[in-house]
């Protein structure tokens, strides 16, 4: 399905599960679904086989603080050598497991846990000390370098950390596995800092994100329907599945909010120093040779031919590869600008499953072949003097339920610059977020987006009641103020924290 983001279809259906079939080893562990939504489709695998043992132990010695309290691998600058001392190439032992996709996506998880560490610790030692990160290591070694690439090419991934496959939607584990994905019931299987410890910040980071996409099931059974209704015209449908992905969204929201309590931004910049990328990083200025891997025919890379070395560059860990509000994006059409910083947005597309970005791109294309958008909001009728009262109710209603689905996707990319703003910008003055993007202009780029979708909508449907009894209603009316001041601050905000530190404002 992976050719699917490239030429996106707009066939009738995409086979989106409703049993997830979490004991199916032959199928990917990401699969788009309506009970599990973006969540793999089993609980992530904690227990590696045998034969990797000294990956494992690795790993439960590396973080900064360990299971036991005691200092790691991390804490002391140890981890490179041991990685020398210690790791044997264990890419035949990859092998040997190629058909149990789920446990090859905990491999990948696990080396890509050990490359990001080996290749930024000496950054991490800088960062202590409160020096610039400097560079990083510049080359993977083939014991790292070698089974990371096999467990990405059979998952389906990069070769180097993503937030679904590694670091976060495959990161979790049940304390009671009989207490389900209760929020209290989450723990990391994997750390740089002090995440094994689950009140620590980093733990509250990674596992509020696992929290807000066990609410996606709804959400993507809900566009789907949306897609469904479309088609024969079935507004009373309409409006209950834009019902179930406005409440959705809610819940997301609410979850994401507890981000301020269960994370502290003073706690933040520690172990993001490990979720840096390869791309566009001072550390990484020409990306990283991986040893003994042959170059990426899809990827610009420098090749040394006498032992297939290659220079290989990938964007760091970001939420932004998250695929709930990229969902909704497509399927109510909202328009991003042309800039430099929505390319960026785009280049995303490909770190994330391969299933959810061939879904992402079906809902887009079929939300537009079905004039979605215009149908729902009767962008080119009703006349005003229609007189069937109880289909003029309908498209209010939907036209409502538009709006706050809008407004949820406002909310979501409002409290993400608020986050930026205050866990990163105010802390320090690295100037790209950990995939590689301008830290100060990406997220305003779409969140102005969805401010400009909102405002243009909303004129373009009379919603300020100019249309006589087609007014949307006071609760409208509310969140369009709010969006106008948005609008504002997010203008005077960017600019001051633009000329704070030198750069140009692009995009808003």
């Amino acid at each position: 399905m992976g050719s699917l983001e490239e030429t996106p279809t707009a066939n009738t259906t995409f086979p989106v599960l409703d049993d997830p079939r979490p004991d199916d080893t032959s199928l990917p562990a990401f699969m788009v679904s309506t009970t599990r939504g973006f969540l793999p489709r089993m609980d992530p695998i904690v227990t590696l086989p045998a034969e990797f043992d000294a990956l494992e132990s690795l790993l439960q010695r590396m973080p900064i603080k360990t299971q036991s309290g005691e200092p790691g691998l991390l804490a002391r600058g140890m981890l490179g050598d041991a990685v020398a001392r210690e790791l044997p190439d264990l890419t035949e032992c990859v092998d040997t497991y190629k058909h149990n996709l789920p446990l090859v996506n905990a491999l990948y998880r696990d080396y890509s846990f050990l490359a990001s560490a080996y290749l930024l610790e000496p950054c991490h030692e800088r960062f202590v000390r409160g020096e610039p990160y400097g560079l990083g290591r510049q080359v993977l070694p083939a014991n790292i370098a070698r089974p990371i690439a096999r467990c990405a090419a059979l998952c389906g991934f990069k070769p180097f950390m993503e937030y679904a496959g590694s670091y976060a939607l495959f990161n979790y584990r049940l304390s009671d596995p009989s207490a389900g994905l209760s929020p209290s019931n989450l723990r990391l299987i994997r750390a740089f800092e002090h995440g094994l410890d689950p009140t620590s910040s980093e733990a509250g980071f990674v596992l509020v994100h696992v929290d807000m996409v066990r609410n996606s099931g709804p959400l993507v059974a809900g566009a789907v329907a949306c897609l469904d209704a479309a088609p024969t015209r079935d507004r009373q449908s309409l409006n209950t599945a834009l019902r179930e992905v406005v409440s959705s969204l809610r819940r997301v929201n609410a979850v994401m909010e507890t981000m301020w309590t269960r994370s502290k931004p003073a706690s933040y910049t520690s172990f993001r120093t490990f979720i840096f990328g390869i791309t566009a990083q001072s550390m990484f200025p020409h990306g990283v040779v991986y040893e003994g891997v042959d170059p990426d025919p899809d990827q610009d890379s420098e090749t040394d031919s006498n032992n297939h070395n290659s220079r290989r560059s990938f964007r760091g860990e970001s939420g932004a590869n998250d695929s709930m509000v990229p969902l909704v994006d497509n399927l109510l059409q909202i328009p991003m600008p042309d800039t430099p910083l929505t390319r960026i947005l785009d280049d995303f597309r490909a770190y994330r499953p391969s299933n959810h970005r061939a879904f992402l791109a079906w809902v887009k294309a079929r939300s537009a072949q079905i004039g979605l958008k215009d149908w729902a909001l009767a962008l080119h009728g009703p006349p005003d003097d229609d007189d069937d009262e109880t289909m003029r109710q309908e498209i209010i209603e939907s036209r409502r339920l538009w709006l706050a689905a809008l407004n949820q996707v406002r909310d979501f990319r409002w409290r993400h610059w608020c986050f930026a703003r205050e866990y990163i910008l105010k802390r320090t003055s690295h100037p790209t977020a950990t995939g590689g993007s301008p830290i100060v202009t990406w997220l305003p780029n779409q969140l102005q987006a969805a401010l400009g979708e909102m405002s243009r909508l909303y004129e373009a449907i009379g919603g300020d009641g100019g249309k006589g009894e087609w007014g949307l209603g006071d609760e409208c009316r509310d969140i369009m103020d709010l969006v106008a001041r948005q609008e504002e601050t997010l203008r005077k905000e960017v600019a001051r924290f633009c000329e704070e530190r030198g750069v140009e404002g692009v995009g808003v």
